[in-house]
Order: C-alpha cells, then sequence, then structure tokens
C-alpha cells in the first residue's frame, strides 16, 4: 500500500475513533456521576431511585432515575449505545489498517517471533475474542459474589495477556492488542449485556408485567466496570507514540500499574460524587503505581539505565552494507537520521527511537523504506525542523531509492 493512501486513511479513521470515543467516555463518566448525585424527591418513591436538578448552557434540567421504569413507559426513549458501538467498529478498523495490514512493519518484530501477516492477525483477532469470553464467564462465576476478589483476578488476566502478547507481537503491538482487549470488554458489555438486559426490562413493561430487577443490577455493574477501565485503556491507546512506555522487556507490568493508577483516579471521583468524602490517600498510591510504572521503563533507555547503574546497552550495527541501497543513500541516513532513530539515540534528551522506529540497521532501513519516502523525501516534515540539517539533494536521493525500492517490492 502506498504511504500516502495508508497515512491518510489511518488519520482519519484515527480521527472518527477519537471522535466516537470522546463521545462514550463523556456519556460513561457522567452518568457515574449522575447516578451518584441522585437524591430523593417527591416523583420517585423512595428506594426505587432518585433525581437530581443541573445547570448548563443557561438552562436548567430536572432529572429523574427509575432503578426498574416508571409505571408509563414513553413513547420515545434515547438509547446510549451507539457511541460505544461507533468507537469499537472504528478501533477495530484502526487495528486492521495499522497492525494487520501492515504487519511485517508494526506488529511482527523478527527479534520477538517469526509469524506470517496472515497468523500474527488470527493470534491478534483470537485474543480479543478470548478476552472477553473469559471476563464475562469471570463475571458469570462465584467470584463475581465479591467486588474485590473479581477485580483482583480480572486484574491478574488482563497483565497475563500482555505478557502473553508480547510473547509474540513487537512491543507496540502487544500494548495496543492489550487495549483493543480492554476496549473489546467494556463494548461487548454494553453490546451482549447493558443494552439486552434494558432490553428485557422494557419488553416486560409493554406486556404488563413486572421487570425483574436483577437486570438493572448486573447492568450496572459492568458499567461500573467500564468506567474504571477508561483511564488505563485510553492510556494503552496513547502509548502507541511513546515507545518508553513499551520498549522494556517487563512492559507487562507496565500495564498492571497503569491498570492501577487508572482505577485508583476514577475511584477517587467516584466515592466523591456517592458523598463519602475525599480519598485523598487514591491519588498518593497511583502516583507511586505510575512512577513503578516509569521505573520499569527506565532500562529500555541509555539514560535510565546510567540511572539504575545497569550497563549500556550494546551499539547498534553500522549502516554500511546496506543490501538494496546505494551506499549514498546509508551515509545520508546514518548522517541524517540514525543520531534518534537508534536503539540508544545519541540526540540530547531522546531516551527511545520516535515512534519506536529505528534506522541504525540494514533491516530496519529497508522495513522503514515507505516512513522514510513520505517523512524524509515527500514531506519534508522529519528531520523535526531539519535539525540535522538535510539537503535538498540528500532528501532527492533518498526518494528515487525509496520510490525505487517500493515499487520492486512485491
Amino acid at each position: 500500500m502506498d504511504a500516502i493512501v495508508f497515512e491518510w486513511g489511518s488519520l482519519l479513521l484515527r480521527w472518527v475513533h477519537i471522535i466516537t470515543g470522546i463521545a462514550w467516555i463523556g456519556s460513561s463518566f457522567y452518568f457515574m456521576h449522575l447516578d451518584a448525585a441522585l437524591r430523593d424527591g417527591p416523583i420517585v418513591p423512595a428506594g426505587q431511585g432518585g433525581e437530581a436538578w443541573e445547570v448548563h448552557g443557561g438552562g436548567f434540567y430536572h432529572v429523574q432515575k427509575y432503578l426498574v421504569a416508571p409505571d408509563n413507559l414513553p413513547k420515545e426513549l434515547m438509547w446510549h449505545k451507539w457511541e460505544s458501538y461507533a468507537t469499537w467498529v472504528s478501533g477495530f478498523f484502526l487495528l486492521i489498517w495499522v497492525y494487520y495490514l501492515a504487519a511485517d512493519i508494526y506488529l511482527i518484530d523478527p527479534a520477538v517471533r517469526q509469524i506470517s501477516p496472515a497468523l500474527a492477525a488470527a493470534i491478534g483477532l483470537g485474543g480479543l475474542a478470548l478476552g472477553w469470553v473469559v471476563y464475562d464467564q469471570l463475571c458469570k462465576s462465584p467470584l463475581a459474589k465479591n467486588d474485590v476478589t473479581l477485580a483482583a483476578v480480572g486484574f491478574g488476566f488482563v497483565v497475563l495477556m500482555a505478557f502473553l502478547f508480547q510473547q509474540v507481537f513487537s512491543a507496540r503491538g502487544a500494548f495496543v492488542h492489550t487495549g483493543a482487549l480492554m476496549a473489546t470488554m467494556m463494548a461487548g458489555n454494553v453490546f451482549f449485556i447493558i443494552i439486552p438486559n434494558q432490553g428485557k426490562v422494557v419488553a416486560a413493561l409493554l406486556a404488563g408485567a413486572t421487570p425483574d430487577p436483577k437486570y438493572g443490577k448486573i447492568g450496572k455493574t459492568r458499567s461500573t466496570h467500564n468506567n474504571y477501565l477508561t483511564l488505563p485503556v485510553l492510556f494503552l491507546m496513547l502509548s502507541g507514540h511513546y515507545p518508553l512506555t513499551y520498549s522494556s522487556p517487563y512492559a507487562y507490568v507496565v500495564v498492571g500499574c497503569i491498570l492501577v493508577a487508572g482505577a485508583l483516579v476514577r475511584h477517587f471521583y467516584n466515592e466523591r460524587h456517592l458523598g463519602k468524602g475525599d480519598k485523598w490517600w487514591t491519588w498518593l498510591a497511583a502516583a507511586l503505581a505510575v512512577l513503578a510504572a516509569i521505573l520499569v521503563s527506565m532500562p529500555a533507555s541509555s539514560l535510565g539505565r546510567e540511572v539504575l547503574g545497569l550497563a549500556p546497552l550494546k551499539p547498534a550495527s553500522p549502516l554500511a552494507g546496506l543490501p538494496k541501497a546505494p551506499r549514498e543513500v546509508a551515509e545520508i541516513i546514518g548522517l541524517r537520521c540514525a543520531m534518534c532513530h537508534a536503539e540508544t539515540p545519541s540526540w540530547p534528551g531522546l531516551a527511545t527511537a520516535p515512534k519506536g522506529i529505528r534506522l541504525d540497521h540494514p533491516e530496519y532501513v529497508e522495513r522503514y523504506k515507505q516512513e522514510v519516502r513520505l517523512f524524509a523525501g515527500l514531506t519534508r516534515a522529519m528531520p523535526p525542523n531539519n535539525l540535522s540539517e538535510m539537503t535538498d539533494g540528500e532528501r532527492n536521493v533518498i526518494l528515487k531509492w525509496a520510490t525505487a525500492a517500493t515499487a520492486r517490492a512485491p
């Protein structure tokens, strides 16, 4: 696929994914806050729901909640489900576009596991499906009788899956699949549990029967799970732009730390909105969890290894002998690009190669020739602000080589 088409496709899918994600997360946070703000009122019977008054946009809103449903069901109901579905579907297509169609670049790392793109995609999709099945069964098992026990087992399962993904995929691919796994669990809660249960309540009312309140309780539990998973999922989705987060051999530990930190932050706000006071200790504990994640990530950088007193990383192999590029191209990339895009960047302030793209070895130069063509040749976005003073002549040499190499590729 041409780099320009790939880049625009990635941008548009990511744009849609972010927009729909904002809608889903916003509604999730809003309803968690609303539930916590409900108070007894004259309209909803005590113990059967509550009401809240809100001010927004120059107007007043009077919101009422019924734990099951009102006596008379209105003709029109606003279902909060499409934002969830749109977020997962757009994210799924983004996963296919970036990680499966370009698996040889972003998902498969020969140093981890030499597998075919088809097998990598099958493992990824199978992992997402397995993740939902296991999580759903845990929620339906006797473990669900104790929220803390269920949370602990679920936490262990997600960290285990992060570890297993790390044994098969590239570091970046493993991280994003862990995030996609949690997002699938969240969307599955909406699609398979929350909305169907709400539909059963509506059907019972329309039939003149009394709905079983257990459906609302189950839906509320799954919605709470989604609320606590939101911040860790967002972190993992953003981490693809920050290689230091996933470059450590113990990246699965980073996942565990972020799960703890994100859940603690949400717990603070959930408890505050319930009127149970400000549990400031959660912020301290979350900060310690993030600090632990930082410490775990440090061995992946030369600076971190120096701080921790570890042996420095071995220097990367020189670019000499680039098999499919003339020596002139190798010299340009080595002079203008490899000081940043290396296993151990020599440019001040960089701990890891930007976006995880290395150009300090012939294999990597060949692997990322499309990116070299697009960012150094066509758009001239790299080097940033032309810090390494790449000349127009050098860009033309790179552009001609990368274009020709792409055309020759099978």
